[in-house]
C-alpha cells in the first residue's frame, strides 16, 4: 500500500469514558500511524464526532444546524488527534471544506496530495461541509479524491458480521465480502450513500477492530484478521 485513508470513530477516541478524549488511546493510535509513516505509507485520516455530538443528538433543533454542530465536533477531534500525532514526531495538516481562518486549511485535492507525498498526515475534518452527509460519506469521498489504495475502517467490532454480534451470539463473521453484498444485505459497514459511492468508484475497504492490539499496523502489514470488503 502506498496511500491509505484511515477512518476512526469519535467514540473509540473516548475510550471507556465514552465522551471527550482518552489520551492513552489517542497516543496508541499515534504510535501505530507513525509506524506506517516511517515505512513510507501516506496516511489520510477522517474522524467521526460521536464522542461529542451526532447529527440526531437533539430532535428539538433544525437538522442542518444539528449536523453543523457535528461537523465542528469532527474539527475538534482532528485538531486534538493531530497534536497527539505531532507529539510523537509526525507532521500533520488539518483540512476543512469550509473556511476556518487560522484553525485549519481549506481543502483542495492538490494541496492534500502534495502534503501526503511529503509524508504529512492529512486530517479531513468538518465532514463534506453539508448537512445530511455522515463522516462515512466523507471517508469515501476523500479516499476517492486523494486516490487512496484502500480505506482502513477501524470500528468497535472486529469485522463485518451477518447480524449484530452484540445481539446474536451466533452471528457469522465474514473474512471477505463484496461491497454489493454489503449493500444488498444492509450490513451497515458504512451508511448506504457511502457504500454506493465506494462500489461505483471501486474503493476497497479493510474493516477491523481498533481495540485489538496493534490492529492498524497489522492490517497494513498482512496480519489482517478483520473483513476485506472487495469491489
Amino acid at each position: 500500500m502506498k496511500r491509505v485513508l484511515l477512518k476512526l470513530s469519535g467514540e473509540a477516541l473516548a475510550g471507556e469514558k465514552h465522551t471527550g478524549f482518552d489520551e492513552a488511546t489517542c497516543l496508541e493510535v499515534a504510535a501505530q500511524v507513525k509506524t506506517l509513516v516511517d515505512d513510507g505509507i501516506q496516511v489520510g485520516v477522517v474522524i467521526g464526532g460521536g464522542n461529542f455530538w451526532r447529527g440526531r443528538t437533539s430532535e428539538n433543533i433544525d437538522r442542518p444546524k444539528s449536523d453543523q454542530i457535528g461537523m465542528l465536533a469532527t474539527v475538534m477531534n482532528c485538531i486534538y488527534v493531530s497534536e497527539m500525532f505531532r507529539s510523537v514526531g509526525m507532521k500533520t495538516k488539518v483540512y476543512t471544506p469550509f473556511a476556518m481562518g487560522p484553525i485549519a486549511e481549506l481543502f483542495t485535492k492538490d494541496s492534500a496530495v502534495e502534503n501526503l507525498e511529503k509524508g504529512v498526515v492529512t486530517f479531513f475534518a468538518g465532514g463534506t461541509g453539508h448537512p445530511y452527509f455522515s463522516t462515512d460519506t466523507t471517508t469515501t469521498l476523500r479516499a476517492i479524491e486523494i486516490e487512496a489504495d484502500v480505506i482502513l475502517l477501524a470500528k468497535a467490532i472486529d469485522g463485518v458480521y451477518d447480524s449484530d454480534p452484540k445481539l446474536n451470539p451466533n452471528a457469522k463473521k465474514y473474512d471477505e465480502i463484496s461491497i454489493s453484498d454489503v449493500i444488498d444485505q444492509r450490513l451497515g459497514v458504512m451508511d448506504l450513500s457511502a457504500s454506493i459511492m465506494a462500489m461505483e468508484n471501486k474503493m476497497p475497504m479493510l474493516v477491523f477492530g481498533l481495540n485489538e492490539e496493534n490492529s492498524i499496523v497489522n492490517t497494513v502489514s498482512g496480519k489482517f484478521t478483520g473483513t476485506k470488503v472487495t469491489v
